[in-house]
């Protein structure tokens, strides 16, 4: 299991474009991923649950991987989720 912390640059947050981008690159991978934010945990692989965090810019996330291809999938969610122009 692998985890990092990111503060998310996306300028308007997890709305639904980069929520849907989000879930569609978690799709893509084998590990069972997860974004932990405010003491709750979402399934990065779900639209809702990744739209119900409601994440906004600036906020600090912890993206948590586990799996065959944690490291990869983790390396992926990092790029997407620290760029700004999603």
């Amino acid at each position: 299991m692998l985890e990092k912390q990111i503060t998310i640059q996306i300028p308007d947050g997890l709305h639904l474009r980069p929520a849907k981008e989000l879930c569609q690159l978690a799709g893509r991978y084998e590990s069972r991923i997860l974004l932990r934010y405010r003491n709750k945990e979402f399934d990065a692989k779900s639209l809702l649950g990744v739209l119900s965090a409601c994440v906004q810019y600036g906020d600090v996330i912890t993206v948590v991987s586990s799996g065959a291809d944690e490291e990869q999938a983790l390396a992926a969610l990092a790029k997407l989720l620290e760029s700004d122009t999603v």
